[in-house]
């Protein structure tokens, strides 16, 4: 029994030994990352982009394909501050940072009340992966798909989309106190909107962050829990 239990001990010193360089490089590059990112952007909150690159690995881990840029939105800031950050993830900096709306029924000046479900007009929280742009209601727009099942798989059915909203405006603040809302959608100001929606439209990943205990201990992503993720994402 002694002989058996060594020889156990033995095999999972060796395996550690060769998988741990590969572990400790992924480990030093997701550092590095981070380090580089929120150098370049001091005023997003260290949880919201260290759960985005979390939740990003994650997905990627899970057969995701790499991206080139990433969105983080910090709901947890209020509409009236520059709340969405754009990364470009090969040059480690910052591309773009402005106002982004949430929904009608998450929040006055702060969002505090997010939803899944069709009709809720409430933002949603996690990873999402954005696909195609096109022309819509609202002008020159950007499909997207919710990876996190429960807290914003249904994105498509809901009709959740990057847009140019004439709400989204820093005016709006000095006469409500807030910006405008959405219906759900991470609306943009229409002078940024296209850039916004060509540096993030196709499989780049947003995420959206705000310290809700419920999905901070369920989403798969943030305690990385791998599945597979089709191919399309």
């Amino acid at each position: 029994m002694l002989t058996f239990v060594r020889r156990l001990c033995l095999a999972a010193t060796t395996l550690c030994a060769i998988c741990s360089p590969a572990l400790a490089a992924s480990t030093h590059n997701n550092q590095a990352l981070y380090n580089s990112l929120a150098h370049a952007a001091p005023e997003l909150n260290p949880h919201a982009l260290q759960s985005a690159l979390n939740a990003m690995q994650c997905a990627i881990n899970s057969g995701a394909r790499h991206a080139e840029r990433l969105a983080v939105i910090d709901y947890s800031q209020p509409s009236t501050a520059r709340r969405l950050w754009i990364f470009d993830l090969r040059k480690k900096s910052l591309v773009l940072r402005d106002l982004v709306a949430h929904g009608q029924k998450s929040g006055e000046n702060f969002a505090t009340q997010f939803s899944n479900r069709v009709g809720s007009y409430q933002s949603s929280l996690g990873l999402f992966r954005t696909q195609e742009s096109y022309q819509g209601s609202h002008g020159y727009s950007l499909r997207m798909d919710g990876l996190e099942p429960g807290f914003n798989d249904r994105a498509r059915d809901r009709d959740i989309v990057i847009h140019a909203a004439d709400y989204v405006n820093p005016l709006w603040s000095e006469r409500q106190g807030r910006i405008g809302r959405s219906q759900g959608c991470p609306a943009v100001r229409p002078q940024v909107a296209r850039q916004v929606i060509d540096t993030l439209k196709d499989g780049q990943f947003m995420f959206s962050w705000y310290p809700d205990q419920h999905w901070l201990k369920s989403s798969a992503y943030l305690n990385c829990r791998p599945h597979p993720v089709t191919a399309a994402r």
